[in-house]
This record gives structure tokens, sequence and C-alpha cells, in this order.
């Protein structure tokens, strides 16, 4: 497993950032690399890279693997013996290796492999000492190049060659912090296809089910519940921050923070330390917000927008999409890759006490049931909200959805731990009732945004006489499915009551 962190360079810090690696100590390397796949692009479906590359005088071919999305991927290097002219690519030459069984699987017996795009590098690189690990730091300067096309790479990767794991992110955040980089998920040989094959947007990536470790203690569920928030949260935020964002990646990234966010209130004392976890949280709490504005504005624009023109209203109430730029700026910011890395750190660290612990301090709680722990104070919260909401204030009403949306999210977490059938009806109730809030939280927040306009527009009186006629029968929508979902049995309990 190659463990590795990478992070784009801002123009203006390029400078400074090569002064910072060429030290006395620092080697030069040209690298210059060809990457090939099938016709039909197996490799690439695969998650697979295959690359022959020529280091100084030295050529080496490497196949690596899809990883966890964060700082692991699988890769299998073979440096091949002094020759003439440029060798050729060899399958074989990752035989009875884990990378050589993915490669055998995707490319089966006729896979037939051809140059697909090259890359031209000058790395700086040098190794430090930090937290007791050894790591190697590398600035690469070049270009992906496919066919007419080119990209330019400027980057800087940091390597763990030895130690422990919780060092890498905890030195990458001092280059952050002084050079302003921005994490980036997306490997060269990803941006190298994109590039070939002129795909110039990807899809957002949505959340995956959560694995637990084997035996897992609470401690390792609630590192596995951080790394599958971080792993859905970072490639979108990684197309958000290069540029190449679209609605459906803000979307998941507010859907991946809610995730964390979640992981980090609910089960904090799941890491031995809540008093710093919940301290994070809270410094989540801040960034989530500034994404807020940027969701509203896609709900008027591509939701409640159209059906106003459709009613009637004049083109000129049809609110301005947010440029998605403006988040792009956001998550470039070393304050949101900071706390990326913090959150990193706490995934991969290992325990710094003992895991949670019964109130007289008898021992750990067993895993399943810490989970119903969780998950039946989780509810108690939210029915207190829930038993208002027809005559609560609406900060209560938002409150009630928020509590709620955290409920599914730990439920989606732990539904390892659970019996299945009856977890699948709990989600199926608590997902209908949050379609029906979130149909009446945008209505709140459409007459919230025209009602400042009224003044300057209007024609914005027609929007609020609309909202208003559309708010009752979303509010009895609203009370039957958090009344159905009152009543549903809870998959937290044993003798499955409510």
């Amino acid at each position: 497993m190659e463990t590795e962190l990478k992070f784009q360079v801002p123009p203006e810090r390029r400078v400074a950032l090569r002064r910072a690696v060429a030290t006395a100590r620092v080697e030069r390397t040209r690298l210059q690399a060809v990457y090939a796949d099938t016709p039909d692009h197996r490799l690439a479906a695969a998650g697979l890279a295959l690359r022959l590359r020529k280091e100084g005088r030295a050529w080496v071919q490497t196949l690596k693997g899809r990883g966890d999305s964060l700082m692991q991927r699988v890769e299998h290097e073979v440096r091949l013996p002094a020759q003439a002219g440029v060798p050729a690519l060899d399958r074989s030459r990752h035989e009875g290796t884990p990378a050589g069984a993915l490669l055998d699987a995707a490319l089966g017996a006729d896979g037939t492999l051809a140059p697909l795009y090259r890359t031209d590098i000058q790395r700086l690189h040098r190794r430090v000492r930090h937290a007791g690990a050894v790591i190697e730091i590398a600035y690469d300067v070049g270009r992906i190049v496919a066919g007419s096309q080119s990209l330019p790479v400027d980057e800087i990767e940091f390597e763990l060659i030895s130690g422990p794991a919780e060092a890498l992110p905890a030195l990458a955040a001092r280059w952050v912090q002084r050079h302003g980089l921005w994490w980036d998920v997306r490997t060269k040989s990803e941006r190298g296809f994109r590039l070939a094959l002129g795909l110039h947007e990807v899809p957002a990536v949505k959340a995956a089910a959560v694995t637990w470790p084997e035996a897992a203690d609470c401690l390792a569920a609630w590192q596995a519940m951080l790394s599958s928030a971080l792993g859905h949260a970072l490639p979108n935020a990684a197309e958000i921050a290069a540029g190449t964002g679209r609605p459906e990646h803000l979307h998941q990234l507010r859907v991946a923070l809610r995730r964390l966010r979640t992981a980090l209130v609910l089960f904090a004392d799941w890491s031995g330390q809540p008093e710093p976890v919940l301290a994070l949280e809270a410094r989540w709490a801040k960034v989530f917000a500034s994404l807020g504005a940027t969701r509203d504005a896609d709900v008027l624009t591509g939701t409640l927008g159209p059906q106003l023109l459709a009613a009637g209203a004049p083109p000129s109430l049809q609110p301005a999409a947010k440029p998605i730029d403006d988040t792009g700026s956001m998550v470039r910011e070393p304050t949101f890759n900071l706390l990326l890395l913090e959150t990193l750190q706490r995934a991969v660290a290992g325990p710094a006490t003992s895991a949670v612990d019964e109130p007289a301090g008898a021992g750990p709680v067993p895993l399943q049931g810490a989970v119903r722990q969780v998950l039946k104070k989780a509810w108690q919260r939210a029915r207190a909200d829930v038993l208002q909401f027809e005559r609560g204030p609406d900060e209560l009403r938002h409150r009630a959805r928020k509590r709620l949306k955290r409920l599914r999210y730990a439920l989606e977490f732990v539904a390892s731990a659970l019996p299945r059938k009856p977890m699948r009806a709990q989600l199926r109730a608590l997902g209908d009732a949050l379609d029906a809030l979130g149909r009446f939280n945008d209505l709140h927040v459409a007459d919230a945004h025209f009602r400042q306009q009224t003044e300057p527009e209007p024609a914005a009186w027609f929007a609020l006489g609309w909202l208003s006629a559309q708010r009752g029968p979303a509010l009895r929508d609203a009370l039957r499915s958090l009344g159905r979902l009152d009543k549903a049995p809870k998959v937290w309990r044993r003798d499955k009551k409510k």
C-alpha cells in the first residue's frame, strides 16, 4: 500500500514553495512516463493505472489500484534492468501480487494495451523526519499530454515511508498553513485519462456503505465513520476546488459534511476524547454554514423558480444562480483543508484512552449496546421537537429537521450492527419524513428570500402569495409523515416497540 497525500499549489505561492522544498539535501529527478490502457479503457473502469516511467536513467513499471479516497492506494513497482532503448510494457511483471490480480481481472485474456497519454515531470524531492515517521516530500512541475491536448502539473506530495500514519496529515497541515495548499485526491492518471477522453466533468461521488473492521471496538467503528465521510467529501471538494464542480458536487459535499458532523457529535464519546472532538465539530459547523447560501440559491433557481413561473410569475422573479466558483475559493482556503487534515488525523490515530465506558466504570460497553444507546438518545432529542412541530416556531422546526437528519446518518453508519429488515423499514419512514420536511423548509427559505425583494421588485408579492398557499398543504404532509415515523417500530429497541 502506498500512503500519500497530494496538494495543488496556488500560482502565487509557487516560488516560496519551491524555495522551501529545495534545501541542500534535495534531489532533482526528471520523470517521463507513458500510461497505457485497452481501447475500451478497461483499466480506467477498474480504477487501475499502468505506467512505464523513466526516472533519471532507470526504467520502472508501476501498477496502481484504486485506493480509499484518502491516502492509501494499492501499488506494485518493478525496477527494470539496464537496457538499450525503451522497454516494452509487460503485464506479467506484476504476477503473484495483489495489484497483479486486479490487473488480470480487468484485462482478461485478450486485453491489448496501448499508450493513452504521457507525463513529463521535473521532481524536487527529499526525506524528512516528523513525529516518529520518515516522510518524502516531492514537488512536481510539468505536463500531462494526450495527443494535441495538455494539462499543467504543479503539485506537492507527502508520502509515508515509515512510522505512524497520523504523522502524514500532521506534517501536511504545516505546509498547508504556510503555503495555502489545497488537498486534491485526483491522481495524475485520473487527470490524464480525462484529458485523453475529453471528459470535462465527472459525476459527483455519493456516500458508500460504512465497512467496520472485523471485531471492531467503538473507536475503530468511529474512525471508520470518519473515513467514510471523508471519502465521500474529498472527491467532490476536489472537483469544486478545481473549477470542474457542478451543483450536484456541492450537494454531495454538503451531505458528506453533514455525515461527518453526525459522527463527530453523536459518537464523540467513542473517540475516547469527546471534548476536542466536539470542538472540531464546532469549527466544521462554521464552514458548513458558508455553504448554505449556495444551496439555497440552487433550490430557488432549480426547484421553486420553475414552479413559480408555471404559476404565472413574471420572469423577473427568477433568482440568479449563485456561482459555484464562490464555493471553490472557500474549498481551496487553508481553513477548510486544515479541518480535513485534522479529521483525517483522528481517523487514523491510535487509541489515546480507553473506549466508551459504563457509567459506573465497569468496563467497555459492547459495540451493539453502544450503538443502541446512541440511537435512542438521538431519537429522544429529535422526538421532543417532533411533538411540537405543528405549533412550534420556525427555529424549532428547522432544528427538528436537523436532528432527524443526524438520526438518519447515524442509522446508516451503524446499519451493519443491527437487523437488516427493521433497519430498512426505519430508514424508509425516516426518509419519507425528511422529504416532507425538506419541501416545507424550501418554502420557508423562499419566503425569506422574496420578503427581502418586495421593495426593489413589487412582483415579489406574487411569489409570497403563492408560497403562502403552498405552506398549509406542505405542513399537513410534514405532520402526517412525522406521525407515521413516531408510530414506526424503533430498530434500536430490542423489543421493537417505540
